[in-house]
């Protein structure tokens, strides 16, 4: 076992998921920052655990053809991105492997990542900006795993307009002495400031705020206004719970409008602040195209879409597909889809407000037997009861696009364990710089099966 404060030589084998370097020491895995895959380095051990340790390489001794100087001056401060020390081609690869060892490793699968898709554009994608506020008045981003937040003033994913109202509240901040929240108390004001920035280069502004109303909101519209000219609104959020959710239930629109419109797949959608949207763009037409691929839809199925958000998948399967139901459990985004649909003269979509375990267990209920089910879920992927229900209704394909390849393993695993086999896979490199990766499966229904698993033994597959 490496010993802390030693510095051992070792070779980088690969990555994390988080994309540190992994080596091997005296039998023990340790992740080292900032190492690329095939670099032989000294690595001084700074922090053991039981199952593995942590470094960093203090000498390369033949650096990788792909390593690169980052291109940014906060890289190391700020937590927001992992891989500027690469090239493309080697954050393509790393991302790609990492799918593939979920699927396989955690998934018990044997299907291939057949590519990872690339981003045309690498830089200023994120169309959905969230900057935490420090109690002394920083608004930037946190430090890598802690809470201290790295002011900055130009963030190479993000936005001009979303850099340029941070700017703004920061010197609101100062001028009026309006206080930033502190988490350890709960005492101060400004919390989050929450931007969403559409192809037009249109935004709109949120300030989450520990409290009903905030100092000199006229003094505040103002500053947001000259530092961002193409803002359409500018919304006040109220959360005074002492949690890390960023939003809370209450909204009161300062100036402007309450939602932004885009164009995504060639529909209009109208999001209000909670809307789920993919935050790139560009990649996201690259990945509900590759869905919709997956899904080769042919006109006469019957769709459902859960985790519908503001009915992005929904209106682009619906293009294909004789009806789609969209579920969704956030209200404000139901109400967004219905709009979307009307807006761009779509009538052969539903939609549903409610859990998507309830909805899927009601629909299953009714007799619902779509032909294909296509999946969206958070971060934590599909609760069992949800995979059970969407398995209950037997639909001949799953479409399952996930944010997190360790719980599309989990989630590929038990679908398994109801007569569904993983086909298909891509990745699509939606958030460029860092670690986070997309993913499409096709899951096909191999064998029938009447079979109840007990949720107990599921919970222990998904735990």
């Amino acid at each position: 076992m490496p010993e802390k404060n030693k510095t051992y030589r070792a070779r980088i084998e690969g990555y994390t998921s988080e994309g540190l370097g992994v080596a091997r020491i005296d039998g023990q895995a340790v992740f080292v920052h900032r190492a690329l895959r095939g670099e032989e380095c000294d690595v001084l051990i700074l922090k053991v655990l039981k199952n593995a340790a942590f470094g960093k390489a203090v000498r390369v001794y033949a650096p990788s053809p792909h390593r690169v100087e980052p291109d940014c001056p906060y890289y190391g401060r700020c937590g927001g991105c992992d891989f500027r020390h690469m090239d493309r081609e080697e954050e393509l690869e790393a991302k790609r492997q990492r799918v593939q060892d979920a699927l396989t490793r955690l998934g018990g699968s044997s299907v291939a990542v057949e590519e990872v898709l690339g981003a045309a554009e690498p830089l200023h994608y994120r169309n959905k900006s969230q900057y935490p506020v420090s109690a002394d008045g920083r608004v930037g981003f946190y430090r890598a795993r802690t809470h201290q937040v790295t002011n900055l003033d130009a963030c190479l994913i993000q936005k001009p307009q979303a850099d340029a109202a941070a700017g703004a509240l920061r010197l609101y901040m100062a001028k009026y002495h309006v206080p930033g929240y502190d988490e350890k108390t709960g005492t101060g004001l400004v919390r989050h400031l929450y931007v969403r920035t559409n192809a037009k280069g249109q935004s709109l502004i949120c300030v989450v705020a520990n409290g009903e109303k905030l100092p000199r909101e006229d003094a505040l519209v103002e500053a947001m206004r000259q530092a961002v000219p193409e803002a359409v609104g500018i919304v006040l959020n109220s959360n005074t719970r002492r949690s890390n959710v960023i939003l809370g239930d209450q909204y009161r629109t300062l100036w402007g409008e309450d939602t932004l419109a885009d164009t995504l797949c060639g529909h209009s959608f109208r999001l209000s602040i909670p809307s789920f949207y993919q935050v790139n763009r560009d990649q996201a037409e690259v990945l509900y195209r590759k869905a919709v691929k997956y899904a080769a839809l042919t006109g006469t199925e019957l769709v459902l879409d859960l985790y519908c958000g503001a009915g992005t998948i929904t209106l682009t399967m619906a293009d294909k597909a004789k009806k789609v139901i969209g579920a969704e459990i956030i209200s404000a985004a139901v109400e967004n889809a219905r709009e979307n649909a009307a807006d761009n003269g779509v009538e052969n979509v539903e939609f549903f407000c409610g859990d998507a375990a309830d909805i899927a267990a009601k629909l299953e209920a009714d007799g619902l037997r779509p032909d294909v089910v296509t999946v969206d879920p958070p971060r934590k992927g599909l609760a069992p009861e949800v995979i059970a229900s969407v398995a209950a209704m037997g639909p001949e394909k799953v479409v399952y696009v996930s944010c997190d390849p360790a719980t599309l393993g989990r989630d590929v695993k038990i679908f398994r364990e109801f007569g569904y086999e993983a086909k298909r896979a891509a990745a699509v490199d939606m958030f460029p710089g860092t670690a986070h990766v997309e993913t499409v499966v096709l899951l096909s229904k191999v064998r029938s099966t009447r079979k109840r698993f007990g949720l107990s033994s599921l919970w222990k597959i998904w735990i």
